[in-house]
């Protein structure tokens, strides 16, 4: 039996809680989508709120309050009721009426200030705005419901797409606060130059870079393609994260005369946590997945 089965769920999302919804169905929750444009789907919203455990919304605020579905009218028949909404910016604030999408949250979240080259920001693929403010949904209906079991009562979860954006910022803000440092778009590179993406032969692959130097400079030379990185100077850490572009250009050479299966088959070999950027071809093609089931719905 999944976790949710015996759950009712209200879904008057579009793409910002869409994906909320879906996980919660995936866990088992019966799942009810609701149409308030029209007059019946309005008292087939009223009648289903009496006795459903989760409602997701993701209309502008104050819409279902001017409609009657505000969570204090709906909790009065309903007190069990536990109410999530998604929105751009959340119920109070001075952005709260502002028109907003995915991008823009990126952007006003911190992502694109960070994402991309150095020269210009990147949007990162598909919707992971929505995706990210889905899964602190998903999260919060679930703590709701454990809650709700010691006190019998629901209450109103308030999501902010720009908030959630900004909490997955990861390193940037704790080094911004503790250090002062504001992190800028790397590129390829991870902040700290630990890994890097090189282009190969047929594509690309991701390499560690600091990662057992001796054995990759000594890879290299085997191949005469170590340059002066086999000299005593970059044996030093300090000496080699000083150094990290000229690092990174050698090691670029060296990477394109290979193709990523070449690298990666080797380098696994020797505990090297290295990988190739694969296609979507390649992705649905890959025997982990096979393995596991994913795309037949198994895991």
């Amino acid at each position: 039996m999944l976790p949710l089965t015996g759950y009712h769920v209200l879904d008057l999302t579009d793409a910002r809680g869409a994906f909320c919804v879906s996980l919660l169905a995936n866990m088992g929750a019966e799942v009810s989508r609701v149409d308030i444009t029209t007059s019946e789907g309005c008292k087939q919203l009223r009648r289903l709120a009496a006795a459903a455990d989760v409602l997701v919304e993701d209309s502008p605020p104050g819409q279902l309050e001017s409609l009657g579905f505000g969570y204090n009218n709906l909790a009065a028949k309903n007190p069990g009721l536990i109410m999530a909404s998604i929105t751009d910016f959340g119920q109070e604030g001075p952005y709260r009426d502002l028109k907003s999408c995915d991008l823009v949250a990126g952007a006003l979240g911190g992502w694109l200030s960070v994402t991309g080259l150095p020269e210009a920001p990147l949007k990162p693929y598909g919707e992971q705005a929505y995706r990210m403010a889905s899964l602190y949904a998903a999260n919060g209906i679930l703590l709701a419901l454990w809650r709700r079991h010691e006190t019998g009562r629901g209450q109103r979860i308030d999501i902010s797409i720009m908030e959630c954006v900004a909490a997955t910022l990861d390193h940037v803000l704790v080094r911004y606060f503790y250090e002062g440092v504001v992190s800028g778009r790397r590129g390829g590179r991870h902040w700290n130059d630990a890994f890097a993406i090189f282009p190969c032969r047929d594509g690309h692959v991701l390499l560690s870079v600091f990662r057992e130097w001796e054995t990759l400079v000594e890879w290299l030379a085997s191949e005469g393609m170590a340059g002066d990185l086999a000299g005593p100077k970059w044996r030093d850490a300090g000496a080699r994260q000083a150094g990290i572009d000229h690092i990174i250009g050698v090691l670029a050479r060296w990477a394109s005369t290979h193709t990523a299966e070449e690298l990666v088959e080797k380098g696994q070999l020797m505990r090297f946590p290295w990988a190739k950027v694969v296609t979507i071809p390649e992705l649905l093609a890959s025997p982990q997945l096979a393995a596991r089931g994913f795309f037949r719905g198994e895991f």
